[in-house]
């Protein structure tokens, strides 16, 4: 094998780590450039940009997820990677191309799906849902200490010097994926020549949803996510803005608040969710999770203190551990040679979510004229007081951030829908059809009733 070693998750952790560690030192210069290059409805354009990238994840993640199930993990590591960053360094040579280039990048933004791929090929379906919360919690890792430093590096120094060290960070990272990453697809799971048969249907990110819906299981678990993730995505794009703008944070208290809920979402995503896994299951531990944010996103939408983000902000790291066990539900539960695509779908729905989400926010909060003053005020105001609206309404002081009331109740109609997904025979099934060492061995699969077109559900047996 090309590589160091063989395959391990923490191949797929250090890859997660680099990439989002370079993009977690850019969180403050971040926040300058947006205002700067769009002094005006701040917030909508922002929930714009991230929204062509989501929806173009969503097009391009089925094709990625596809192809990497025929050619190969390692390769489409390398390219999701490069192309994610391939906007960092133009944060200071052109500000409009570096907005641009992150909306295009959308295509290739799928590394999650890739490297819960990665993970799926190399573990035995009882270590998962373990691996998973190792691979979400690098994650948070990632944005524990890096947009601390670069805040500290920032103002000491200025933000060219963030900018260079992140882009040095990203090349470390395909650097590591060129060297060190062994493949870890087995090679009788891949076809003998390049000319590998990829439909169009697996290309195609509505076919992918279409196909979802054959399976009751499979579904009930999409909707879950869409409805879950999309609030998640929205408030991820606009989060730290609205710190800052709204509640008046200043940009050291922000990545201090960063690293504080990173810890704890490290904390819940591998000892609390381990533990949690263990004794009430997988089923009843998405359930809590989902409550958790529901709790979390309404927090955040009464609150109007500094107080009360950081309560929520505790809240919002035990909301984590909900992706985890999906993904591993899902993935126990799909072929060896399916997990690309399977985890390509729901990744592809995070990528609608990513393209919905930001969007929605930043359009909700032009609806309630919540506009960015200049910086400099946020900065000399105490933190106690609010610049937040340009149009100040009463509405407003008691209502200080409208879209994070939606995102709850979205939440609360992706809790109910959770409520139906049968985990007992998922679990049934996992045990008794799905026994495999790393993903190489073939199964034969029991007939489906009601597979009206003779199409392999993605999930064996859902409809027992």
């Amino acid at each position: 094998r090309q590589g160091i070693g063989e395959p391990s998750v923490y191949h797929a952790v250090v890859v997660i780590f680099l990439e989002f560690f370079a993009w977690g030192l850019l969180t403050t210069p971040m926040l300058t450039v947006l205002h700067q290059t769009f002094p005006q409805h701040t917030f909508l354009m922002n929930g714009l940009i991230h929204g062509v990238k989501g929806l173009l994840s969503f097009l391009s993640a089925p094709l990625i997820g596809a192809l990497s199930d025929v050619w190969g993990r390692k390769s489409f590591l390398l390219l999701t990677v490069f192309f994610t960053c391939a906007p960092i360094p133009l944060m200071k040579i052109s500000p409009w191309w570096y907005f641009a280039v992150i909306s295009m990048s959308g295509v290739f933004a799928v590394t999650f799906s890739v490297i819960f791929a990665y993970v799926a090929d190399i573990t035995q379906e009882h270590e998962r849902s373990t691996a998973y919360g190792l691979v979400s919690a690098t994650f948070a890792a990632s944005l524990v200490t890096s947009p601390a430093i670069g805040a500290y590096l920032s103002q000491a120094y200025g933000d060219t010097l963030v900018v260079v060290l992140a882009s040095g960070v990203a090349l470390l990272d395909i650097g590591f994926i060129l060297l060190a990453v062994p493949e870890s697809l087995p090679e009788e799971m891949r076809p003998v020549s390049w000319g590998a048969p990829i439909s169009w249907e697996q290309a195609d990110p509505f076919a992918s949803l279409r196909k979802v819906g054959q399976d009751s299981t499979v579904l009930l678990i999409c909707i879950t996510v869409f409805l879950s993730y999309l609030p998640e995505a929205g408030q991820y794009s606009s989060f730290f803005l609205y710190l800052r703008q709204v509640i008046g944070f200043s940009s050291e208290t922000v990545a201090a608040f960063i690293g504080v809920v990173g810890i704890l979402s490290i904390l819940a995503q591998t000892v609390v969710l381990g533990i949690l896994m263990r004794s009430i299951g997988n089923k009843n531990t998405i359930l809590l999770g989902l409550g958790f944010q529901i709790l979390q996103l309404a927090w955040y939408g009464f609150g109007s203190q500094p107080w009360m983000m950081w309560a929520a902000g505790a809240v919002a790291a035990m909301s984590s551990i909900t992706f985890p066990a999906i993904s591993a539900m899902v993935s126990r539960n799909a072929d060896p040679d399916q997990q690309g695509v399977v985890q390509g779908m729901i990744t592809g729905i995070r990528g609608l979510c990513n393209g919905l989400g930001p969007a929605l926010y930043g359009f909700v909060f032009y609806l309630f004229h919540v506009e960015l003053n200049e910086m400099a005020e946020v900065e000399t105001l105490g933190k106690a007081s609010r610049p937040n609206m340009a149009n100040p309404t009463d509405e407003s002081s008691i209502i200080p951030g409208p879209p994070f009331l939606f995102g709850a109740c979205s939440v609360l109609l992706s809790l109910l829908v959770a409520l139906f997904i049968p985990e007992h025979n998922l679990a049934l099934r996992s045990g008794s059809h799905k026994k495999h060492s790393n993903g190489a061995q073939t199964h034969t699969h029991s007939p489906q009733a009601g597979g009206s077109d003779g199409k392999e559900p993605l999930l064996e047996d859902s409809s027992v």
